[in-house]
This record gives structure tokens, C-alpha cells and sequence, in this order.
């Protein structure tokens, strides 16, 4: 049997379209792979090119550094549009704060090279809402058996032998895996 030589093809689409040479047979290669590039600066491409398109992301990636220590927390970028910026701020002292230094913050916008011709101010109040269904589901996982029992095993499962929470023995008489066997099976069909 004859030696199979491997060479790749010289030319100028060499790059694009490598072969390589399998005794009579050529056949074609993936072009290579790029050098890998960094994770920051991939990032920090990203929001440069964010800011080029005046994308609000990249208002939100800055917004730290140019509304400052004290007053971001407090205060966000809402929405951006033909050069309008909304500025939403929790009620009271930080609401009137952002509202007197709104031109020192339109000042910031435009050194750091947002194209921000207007900042409008309006109360928003930025903690997290939960929608009713986040916070049922939230409640339920709180009080599921599995979860009860923060001190441990409450001992073997009586079905399958493995390690259970006690809250899972006590309401269900085995643990969740063998539950949720048994909800699998069909009716009339159970495991032992």
C-alpha cells in the first residue's frame, strides 16, 4: 500500500482555500482561525463601536465614570434619541441633584464623546420590580422542600437509598428525584 503524503497547495488563495494532498485524492480545508484576541479588548471594540452608532449601551457601559461616584447610583440613562438624553433619578435630594448639574453632566457627555445635545431629567425609581410572576416563583422555590432543611440529610430515600432533605422525606415520602418519577409515569404504572 502507498504512503498517503499531506501537503497543503501553494498559491495566493492558499489562505482562503487550503487543500491538502491525500495520495490521489485533494481535499479542501478549513481556512485557519484568526489569532485569538483579548476578551477586554473585544469589549472595549464593542463599546467604542456603540458609541460611534450613539447606541444607548454605551452610555450605560460609561455612566459610572461620567455622572460620578455619588450621583450614578442614584440616577440612569433611560433613553437616547436624536441627541436627547433622558435621565431618569430617585425622587428627592437626588432628583434635584441631577436637575442643577445637568449641564456639568451634558458637559461630561460631550468631552467623552457622546453627541448629546440635550439632557432631560425625570423621576424614575431604579430599584428592581419584580412582576407578580418573578415573586411567586420566587416564594415558591423559598418554601420548596428541598430547601426547608438547611442543616442537612434528613436521610436515606425509602425508593431509590440516596441521600434526602428532610423536608422532601416528610412531604413526600422519598426524595425529589423519585418524585419527579413518578409524576413521568403514566397512570396505572408506577414504580416500586
Amino acid at each position: 500500500m502507498a504512503k498517503a503524503s499531506r501537503r497543503s497547495v501553494p498559491g495566493p488563495a492558499n489562505e482562503t482555500n487550503r487543500t491538502q494532498r491525500i495520495g490521489e485524492v485533494s481535499v479542501l480545508l478549513p481556512a485557519r482561525r484568526p489569532p485569538a484576541v483579548a476578551l477586554a479588548a473585544c469589549l472595549e471594540e464593542l463599546g467604542q463601536s456603540w458609541q460611534r452608532q450613539g447606541h444607548l449601551a454605551a452610555l450605560w457601559l460609561a455612566w459610572p465614570r461620567l455622572a460620578g461616584p455619588q450621583l450614578a447610583p442614584h440616577c440612569r440613562p433611560l433613553s437616547l434619541r436624536a441627541g436627547r438624553l433622558t435621565v431618569g433619578a430617585a425622587p428627592g435630594p437626588w432628583l434635584q441633584a441631577l436637575q442643577y448639574n445637568r449641564h456639568m453632566l451634558l458637559g461630561a457627555l460631550r468631552g467623552a464623546g457622546f453627541e448629546v445635545r440635550e439632557v432631560i431629567v425625570q423621576q424614575h425609581h431604579p430599584g428592581p420590580i419584580q412582576p407578580p410572576a418573578m415573586q411567586e416563583e420566587a416564594a415558591v422555590w423559598a418554601a420548596h422542600p428541598s430547601r426547608l432543611d438547611v442543616h442537612g440529610q434528613g436521610g436515606p430515600c425509602p425508593v431509590c437509598g440516596s441521600p434526602a432533605p428532610a423536608g422532601e422525606l416528610a412531604l413526600w415520602g422519598h426524595c425529589s428525584f423519585c418524585r419527579r418519577e413518578a409524576l413521568a409515569d403514566p397512570p396505572g404504572e408506577h414504580r416500586p
